[in-house]
């Protein structure tokens, strides 16, 4: 049994483990374990208020624990500096938030490649082309963030987070702010990108329309 469980952990692409956070003068989470293999989609529900987002952040290493470890593709991430963190989400990590947020006096081009040139990258805005084409915006290219429908945009954030080819994708309530056509979209879009480059995917939502599509799933 302990070597199933050493192996386990070795194969896992994302995992916790007694992972606490405190907000000054606020509310202190302690989260379940978690384990996400290679290529594994992990779909982690709660009610508002449950720490849902706060535990996205520390999977993504945008807040840093005050107890416990998040090791991602062998790196246990609270222990690098906030510039080798900052590189390593860069190459490893897509984000998906819940609220898309884009430079607005930028092009959805240029919010596609700026992940590329902050962690340090060479900028391809031929791969830009690529993901959006891939996600039927190629149209929208050189337009504004502003210019997006609601749904468009989160098929914008899917194609940002994707631009580095992340081995883990985190997407934080997805699906929240979406109709049942729009929503069933997006996640088949995850799905899909993750499929394409054998990405571990992590949902984050209280969204219980989604709670039969996904069998691996942790509950807060």
């Amino acid at each position: 049994m302990a070597n199933l469980r050493l192996h386990f952990k070795i194969s896992a692409m994302l995992s916790t483990q007694q992972l606490r956070f405190k907000y000054q003068n606020g509310p202190e989470f302690s989260f379940p374990d978690i384990q996400c293999g290679k290529g594994e989609h992990l779909l982690i529900i709660g009610e508002s208020g449950k720490g849902k987002t706060t535990l996205l952040h520390l999977l993504a290493g945008m807040l840093k624990p005050v107890g416990g470890s998040v090791t991602i593709a062998g790196q246990q991430t609270s222990s690098l500096s906030d510039s080798k963190l900052d590189k390593f989400r860069g190459a490893h990590v897509g984000i998906v938030f819940q609220t898309a947020h884009f430079v607005e006096s930028l092009s959805v081009e240029d919010n596609l490649v700026l992940p590329q040139f902050l962690s340090g990258k060479k900028v391809t805005k031929d791969k830009a082309v690529e993901v959006l084409t891939r996600l039927n915006l190629k149209d929208k290219t050189r337009q504004k963030p502003t210019q997006l429908s609601v749904g468009e945009q989160q098929r914008a954030a899917i194609a940002r987070a994707m631009m580095n080819n992340p081995e883990v994708i985190l997407a934080d309530e997805p699906t929240s702010a979406l109709d049942d056509k729009n929503a069933n979209e997006v996640i088949a879009l995850l799905e899909e990108q993750a499929r394409t480059t054998g990405a571990s995917l992590v949902i984050v939502t209280h969204d219980k329309r989604l709670k039969d599509r996904f069998p691996k799933q942790v509950q807060l």
